[in-house]
């Protein structure tokens, strides 16, 4: 048997070959790390998480992501198995040591053996001998890879752009004027009810450092000019320039926190640090992406109260990501039309975040298995959280028919990707909810059928053909 060609070392390329493998099939994974660095990555371990490290919310009941890791852990999802093996505390979040996460999908890949690591750039479309290929190169794409790929499509584009945050030494960080608290104490996966560093801004202070943003020196665009930005990952200078209180309402929001140096007083806005490693020694800033110049950044984020004297292990910066026009190039298996020995995964395909582009690497890797072993792939339902995302991926868009740019952005799963439930949400004894009471019924409720749905899916659909391989994925 052929083995399938996987393209891309990172969270959906690492997912995607690891579930080839399960089935027994072989893999050949190819990254180009060390043999080509890229301008956001610093190491050549797979998987590394070059963004945050949090993959957000653990709650599977009320939050779209918490049910993806849900589906995914069912699904003995690689990537979900070494996040929960090296979890750091992050309030209601999973969050992780970014490096000890690396190695340890790095040493599965390699302890594997039907998974054969070869470290190359694959610089332009695969030959035709390679007959199956998943292409899950991510926002880093080789340039003459991408430029294959768009030639391929007949699109115009396949860039936009999004920025790194700063990472603070926790020791750097004043906790006579911060102080730990999650906000609304809530506490998550690994952690307690104070797993953020917080620190208050005034409503001077808050003034002030909104002025510093706007008129912070910032990184030129040159020819990345005119490339949008991703909604759910803009630069904070950016969200400032949307508004004066677009920040205080978004990653700076006061609620659900009080300041025990000054119980007395409400902040004006809040700005939040995560646990970045296990040992707990750095501290990310949390929203806070950016594409200020490094001696900006410092200057500027030095000015918030308990960061007077922070010293940053690592600074902002801006990166490249590309991805596919998916809902018109790729069809519901997430091939490409134009050339369907091409299949693609994770951030290329147009999903937003770590766990996103790790389920989308999943579920290719299993539609891909299925072809390889002479099966019928079956999607997943749109019922199920991992089937919302895919449809949304693949069709689930409505696409703009002005004279504008292309409508399709990435994407986070969220439960408005999932079909209506057909019939109201209700009480206990049976009265008509409204409000949060309804918003929060209605969330449990599609959690439960997503649940309920991704059964019968395991057992008879796409692992119809492998199951005597996946024996414990079935339900």
């Amino acid at each position: 048997m052929k083995p399938v060609h996987v393209i891309g070392g990172g969270l959906a390329g690492s997912e995607a070959a690891w579930q080839l493998a399960r089935a027994g099939i072989a893999v050949i994974l190819h990254e180009m790390r060390p043999v080509r660095g890229t301008e956001a990555h610093r190491t050549d371990g797979l998987a590394e998480l070059v963004c945050s490290n949090s993959l957000r919310s653990d709650d599977p009941a009320t939050n779209a992501v918490g049910l993806l890791h849900r589906e995914m852990r069912r699904m003995d999802s690689l990537v979900m198995a070494c996040a929960d093996a090296h979890k750091v505390p992050a309030g209601g979040a999973l969050a992780v040591d970014r490096d000890a996460f690396s190695a340890a999908v790095t040493a599965a890949i390699a302890a594997s053996e039907h998974i054969q690591l070869v470290r190359e750039e694959v610089s332009e479309i695969p030959p035709e001998d390679w007959d199956s290929v998943i292409i899950a190169t991510g926002p880093l794409t080789s340039p003459g890879l991408a430029a294959g790929v768009l030639a391929l499509t007949g699109e115009k584009e396949l860039a936009f752009f999004d920025a790194i945050a700063p990472i603070v030494h926790r020791d750097t960080i004043d906790m006579s004027k911060a102080w730990f608290q999650s906000r609304y104490d809530k506490i998550g996966p690994g952690g307690t009810e104070a797993d953020y560093i917080n620190c208050a801004l005034s409503r001077p202070q808050y003034e002030a450092f909104v002025d510093a943003l706007l008129a912070g020196d910032k990184t030129s665009f040159h020819d990345w000019e005119g490339t949008p930005y991703f909604d759910g990952c803009l630069p904070i200078e950016v969200m400032a320039e949307r508004g004066r209180e677009t920040l205080r309402h978004g990653p700076l929001k006061p609620v659900g926190l009080t300041n025990p140096h000054d119980p007395a007083t409400k902040p004006c806005a809040v700005i939040q640090l995560r646990q970045d490693n296990a040992l707990g020694t750095l501290y990310n800033i949390v929203g806070f992406q950016t594409k200020l110049k490094h001696g900006e950044q410092s200057r500027i984020f030095r000015s918030i109260p308990g960061l007077e004297n922070a010293e940053f292990a690592r600074l902002g910066g801006l990166h490249r990501n590309t991805f596919l026009n998916s809902p018109r190039v790729l069809d519901p298996l997430l091939r490409l039309k134009a050339l369907p020995r091409l299949r693609f995964a994770g951030q290329i395909t147009g999903c937003e975040g770590y766990v996103e582009s790790a389920a989308v690497g999943l579920i290719a890797g299993r539609l891909a298995a299925a072809e390889r072993l002479g099966g019928a792939p079956v999607t997943p339902p749109p019922t199920t959280a991992i089937g919302a995302l895919l449809n949304h991926i693949t069709g689930g868009h409505i696409e703009r028919i002005d004279a504008g740019p292309p409508s399709f952005q990435p994407m986070n799963v969220n439960f408005g990707l999932f079909p209506p439930l057909t019939s109201a949400v209700k009480s206990e004894d049976g009265k008509r909810l409204r409000g949060p009471e309804k918003s929060v019924a209605r969330k449990r409720a599609l959690s439960a059928r997503a649940e309920a749905d991704l059964g019968p899916w395991l057992s008879e659909g796409v692992l119809a053909a492998i199951s005597t391989v996946f024996p414990s994925a079935r339900s």
